[in-house]
């Protein structure tokens, strides 16, 4: 995974004139407009579209009238209706959209793309090979703003008809979206009416008789009014047809008669090639989108304007983009209000960083000129930056951002088979990314790209249907390698999709050996014959008496039963390579996955890698990652609706073989990136059952070093917080954790018997949720490590009420977490009320005599302490002295570790105090170290002088030697 807007797709329906649905309960799932408004909108430009590259607004606004046309009363009213409805069918969000915030609108964020005018020779020209497909279009005739779409042409001529074409992701939907709501809030003056018909919903009424009238009056009902009215709005009535790579247009005269009265009824499709002619309403305005592959369906005559939609060809597009999506002012609210929000600092560092990258990273810009991926990245860092919504995974996101774009989409209208345009796509892409995969590359030639295009193509509809692919869809999935060293080549526009497609491959069963195929094959006619060859066979070995034929006969029973079995080790070694990709020892000092992604999009800071040097080995941990997302329900839901079902009982043997392998390989101790990537991949899988049996061995959480965003301390809460066995140990220090990430990781706590939460800059506000965690009734800790955490003593007031009604803690470190005399005085008054507590260390927390003094007395007076740690704070030699005279007179009680030196003897705790020193002494004030060290060195040579004993003084010497190396380590020109 190396570096490693869309905005949705239109799908309309029937009805728009009658009461709204409840979103999700009468229309369909892919239904995109599913949140309607609450109350009416009015018609005022409530929401200013941000626009660049030109809009479909004019200056000024539309007059109350509606022109000469629709100037009575009543048809003004049914075209003010007409706008409402549209403005609140069109308005509506998608489920994939509402994680950026409850306000969050379309026309706040959206961003024209570059429309490019073309040719007909241009259009006709043939590609010489996938390189010049993926070029950027040529700069000659100039970009065009919506508003200039129907401008005369260069000669002068009225423009009536005008065909804007993308391949899949520019932003057709998104661009019809955006000028009807432009016509609905008044912004589009140049037209009185506008009328907008998807080809897919026209498509679908198949050849059943209708009129143009009733086509309009069934769909907007409020315009049954103004029908008659139609023939003499002239150029100031607008249709939208959208997609038309749904229809199936014939403009022989011998296939479509012509016909010029709307209320005659045909064909959908004869009335849309009529309309197309200006035979039917020729004065009225027609805006068409289309795929590239369909252009060539209406002939070029009746065209009066091409124009490609190019994206965000330009990087200040993408920018602008980027800043007005992230920088949402509820963006932290996509869970419902849990979680705490990103600041508007901390939103505006994400699109800094973004930026920078983009412009120092070229294949990033370049997979961000489509649109549709800029949408991707914006909710993958919304994803890995913001509170996430339940359920919400990465595999999930993948999986809408495919549906945003391919839903309901076949390959071609006129294939008889229908086939899915993502089905088409996984078994070529996929087969494409899965070798990549296998073969650790990430860098395609035309020869490899063609190969996977290619293969098993025999038939002139195959080669059809590939062609269709090439110019519409392939170069969503693949892009031209920009990087120095690999020009020519071809890489997936995202890394991880590259990971996602590989695996959505497997998990189809696309992927199959030549022994399986073959085996299959013979399976399939052994089965056909095989009741009658075993009939014959048992006839004839009756009367002949050959041995041979019941072997032959049991051998035809056996066959299935081994293909069955072949089958079987096919997902084993499926799952054996996922498990082995999962666990790699080349990946396990490397960051986490998430991380990974992170850096991949905002770039890494410090200096790049130089091309010159050796490539590094590719990395594909999201592989299994996705493998395992793509088997949960939700994911195989939305497949299906793709085209690209996966049947239960497979997703079951799938799932069994994956647990079998995890179950074997799971249970070595992983650094902590490996064990949160291990996590992650339970999170994606969204089947507690399994992970509970997976996961029943696991004792020890080590996530020590690893930076605990919100993602993923509720990735790690969802996988093991319903979990029943205890966890012997949880190490968290150096997380960066917050008190958001404690509330979030508390199921976890209340599992774990040893908690340490070192260097995580936790303050006072933390110990509120520690208070909470220490007298829950479920608390089942027993030491806690709170050590460099600037706790103050205002929190160690906090963590002492949670001890008054705890039961099970024995061993607290509150070393260098600035508690002060106050801190330590605190401790002293209130230790008593706590009768559990075996170890409590107080080191380097700098207080006084006073204060140490009576921390001392509570600990000799309490019932069960046992060792008290006050070294490294500011004890004069007397105090120390105090101590050690004290503490001789404390038979039995607890022990008291200030110094080194028990008298003429060294402290059975030396290597404790040695031990914590060089392990705390990057994150220490080394002056105050120093002076420490220096303190404990002159005590060692007072006692090494004070005794006559030469084994003492043996003991005293090799101490001195231990802490003098420390100094020196300290005082040395790297320290």
């Amino acid at each position: 995974m190396r570096w490693g807007c869309y905005l949705p797709r239109a799908s309309w329906y029937s009805g728009l004139g009658r009461t709204s649905q409840p979103p999700d309960e009468c229309l369909p799932f892919l239904t995109h407009w599913s949140w309607p408004l609450k109350g009416e909108r009015p018609l005022g430009p409530l929401r200013a579209f941000i626009r660049h590259h030109g809009s479909s607004a004019d200056s000024a606004s539309p007059s109350g009238r509606h022109g000469q046309v629709f100037q009575s009363i009543s048809a003004a009213e049914a075209i003010q209706r007409h706008r409402r409805n549209l403005a609140e069918w069109f308005i509506r969000l998608p489920r994939e959209e509402r994680q950026f915030g409850p306000t969050f609108a379309l026309d706040t964020v959206h961003v024209d793309p570059v429309i490019r005018e073309s040719t007909p020779d241009e259009l006709l020209r043939p590609s010489a090979g996938l390189a010049q497909e993926h070029q950027p279009p040529p700069a000659g005739l100039p970009a065009l703003a919506l508003s200039q779409l129907f401008d005369p042409d260069a000669c002068g001529r009225r423009v009536q008809t005008v065909v804007l074409y993308g391949t899949v992701g520019t932003g057709k939907s998104t661009l019809v979206r955006k000028m009807v709501l432009d016509w609905c809030y008044g912004r589009l003056p140049a037209f009185e009416l506008l009328i907008p018909f998807s080809c897919e919903d026209l498509s679908s009424l198949g050849p059943t008789p209708t009129s143009l009238c009733q086509l309009v009056a069934q769909r907007y009902t409020p315009l049954k009014e103004v029908l008659p009215l139609m023939t003499t709005a002239g150029a100031r009535l607008l249709f939208v047809l959208h997609g038309l790579e749904r229809l199936n247009l014939d403009f022989r005269l011998a296939g479509t008669g012509l016909c010029s009265d709307p209320e005659e009824p045909g064909a959908p499709a004869a009335i849309m090639v009529n309309l197309l002619r200006k035979y039917m309403l020729p004065e009225a305005s027609i805006l068409v989108t289309t795929r590239p592959s369909a252009i060539g369906r209406i002939p070029s005559k009746y065209v009066g304007r091409y124009g490609e939609i190019c994206g965000f060809s330009d990087t200040n597009l993408q920018k602008l983009y980027f800043q007005l999506r992230l920088n949402q002012p509820d963006c932290g609210d996509g869970a419902g209000g849990a979680g705490v929000s990103a600041t508007p600092a901390q939103r505006d560092n994400l699109v800094q960083m973004l930026s920078r990258n983009l412009e120092g990273h070229h294949q990033i810009a370049a997979a961000c000129f489509l649109p549709s991926y800029c949408w991707l990245v914006c909710a993958t860092l919304h994803f890995l930056h913001a509170p996430t919504p339940a359920g919400q995974t990465l595999t999930s996101i993948y999986t809408s951002f495919l549906r945003l774009n391919f839903s309901g989409e076949t390959l071609e209208s006129t294939d008889p088979s229908n086939l899915s345009l993502m089905a088409y796509a996984a078994r070529t892409m996929g087969k494409l990314a899965y070798q990549g995969v296998s073969s650790r590359k990430t860098y395609f030639s035309e020869e490899d790209v063609r190969g996977c295009l290619e293969a098993g193509i025999k038939t002139e509809e195959e080669f059809q249907l590939l062609h269709v692919f090439r110019r519409d869809a392939l170069r969503f999935f693949l892009a031209p390698c920009v990087e120095p060293g690999h020009l020519g080549t071809f890489v997936f526009t995202v890394p991880a999709m590259q990971e996602y497609l590989a695996a959505l491959y497997i998990v189809l069963g696309l992927h199959k050996t030549t022994l399986q195929r073959v085996g299959k094959e013979v399976t399939e006619v052994v089965g056909r014959v095989g009741e009658d060859v075993s009939l014959v066979l048992g006839i004839v070995a009756k009367l002949l008496p050959l041995r041979i034929l019941p072997l032959l006969f049991n051998l035809l029973k056996v066959v299935p039963r081994v293909f069955g079995r072949m089958v079987d080790k096919s997902r084993e070694a499926v799952a054996q390579a996922m498990v082995l990709e999962m666990f790699r020892e080349e990946d396990y000092y490397n960051d986490d996955v998430l991380d990974q992604m992170g850096a991949s999009i905002l770039g890494v800071e410090g200096p790049r890698r130089h091309p010159d040097e050796p490539p590094e080995d590719e990395v594909f941990e999201l592989f299994p990652i996705f493998m395992g997302g793509l088997l949960s329900a939700h994911n195989r839901a939305v497949l299906a609706q793709l085209g690209c079902p996966i049947k239960n009982l497979d997703a079951l043997e799938n799932a069994q073989a994956i647990k079998k392998k995890l179950g074997k390989l799971g249970r070595q101790v992983l650094p902590p990136s490996e064990l949160l990537d291990h996590l992650f991949f339970h999170y994606e899988f969204q089947n507690q059952r399994f992970s509970a049996e997976v996961l029943s061995s696991l004792r020890q959480l080590n996530l020590a070093g690893v930076r605990m965003t919100p993602l993923k301390c509720t990735v790690v809460a969802a996988v093991l917080g319903s979990g029943r066995h205890a966890l012997d140990e949880v190490n968290l220090a150096s997380c960066q954790l917050d008190p958001a990430g404690l509330r979030t990781l508390m199921p976890v706590f209340l599992r774990a018997r040893k908690l340490g939460l070192q260097l995580n800059s936790l303050g006072p506000e933390a110990c509120r949720d520690l208070r909470d965690l220490l007298l829950h009734d479920q608390c089942q800790i027993t030491t806690l490590r709170l050590s460099n955490n600037p706790l103050t003593a205002a929190g160690v007031s906090l963590l002492m009420e949670g001890l008054v009604g705890n039961t099970s803690l024995t061993h607290l470190s509150l070393l260098h977490t600035g508690l002060g005399d106050e801190g330590l005085e605190l401790l002293a008054a209130q230790l008593d009320r706590n009768q559990q507590l075996q170890e409590l260390n107080v080191a380097y927390n700098g207080a006084g005599d006073t204060a140490a003094l009576a921390l001392a007395k509570a600990a000799w007076e309490h019932p069960s302490l046992e060792l008290l740690h006050l070294y490294f704070n500011e004890l004069s030699s007397e105090g120390r002295q105090v101590l050690r005279d004290l503490g001789g007179t404390a038979e039995g009680k607890a022990r008291v570790v200030a110094s080194l030196t028990e008298g003429t003897a060294v402290s059975e705790y030396w290597s404790v105090i040695l031990s914590e020193v060089q392990r705390n002494l990057n994150s220490w004030d080394r002056a105050r170290v120093r002076r420490h060290l220096e303190l404990l060195l002159r005590d060692l040579e007072d006692s090494r002088g004070a005794t006559l004993n030469p084994w003492r003084k043996a003991q005293l010497l090799r101490v001195e030697g231990e802490f003098r190396a420390l100094l020196e380590q300290l005082e040395g020109p790297g320290s």
